[in-house]
C-alpha cells in the first residue's frame, strides 16, 4: 500500500499521459471560466468565438496548448492503437517516453510564456513530436 509503484513507459502510458495532460490544460482554464459564469461576472456565452479574449495570459496560453494536445491526441492514439491491433506494441513502446517528454515540454513551454527562445523551444518540440509519429507510421505500415 505505501509502496512507490513503478510505471513503466509503454505506448500506452504515454496515451494515458497525454490524456491527462489534455484534460489538466482544460481545467486550467474551465477552472477559472465557471466561477466567473456562476458569480455573475461574464455571460455563459463570454468566450464565444471570434470574440475578443479577455482571460489572462496564462489562461490564453493554457488553452493553446490544450488546443494543440486536442490537434496531436488523435494521431498518436492512432499510432498507439495501430500497433497493438497488429502486434506491433514495441516500435511505438521503443519511442513512447520520448515522444510524451517532448509533448510535456511543449507544453509547459507553451504555459511559460511567448518569447522567441520559448517559441522556438515549442516549435522544436512539435517538430520532434511529428517526425517521431511519422516514423512510427513508417514502421507500422504492412
Amino acid at each position: 500500500p505505501n509502496a512507490i509503484r513503478k510505471i513503466t513507459m509503454t505506448g500506452f502510458t504515454a496515451l494515458l499521459i497525454f490524456v491527462i495532460l489534455s484534460l489538466l490544460l482544460a481545467m486550467t482554464y474551465a477552472g477559472y471560466r465557471v466561477p466567473q459564469i456562476f458569480l455573475g461576472n461574464k455571460k455563459a456565452n463570454h468566450w464565444e468565438r471570434n470574440q475578443p479574449v479577455d482571460d489572462p495570459a496564462f489562461l490564453i496560453r493554457a488553452k493553446g496548448a490544450h488546443l494543440n494536445c486536442l490537434e496531436n491526441l488523435p494521431l498518436f492514439a492512432a499510432l498507439v492503437l495501430t500497433a497493438a491491433a497488429t502486434g506491433q506494441s514495441a516500435v511505438v513502446d521503443g519511442l513512447a517516453g520520448v515522444f510524451i517528454f517532448c509533448r510535456l515540454g511543449q507544453s509547459a513551454a507553451h504555459l511559460i510564456g511567448t518569447s522567441l527562445p520559448l517559441v522556438l523551444v515549442r516549435a522544436t518540440l512539435f517538430v520532434a513530436q511529428v517526425l517521431i509519429m511519422l516514423y512510427l507510421a513508417w514502421m507500422l505500415m504492412p
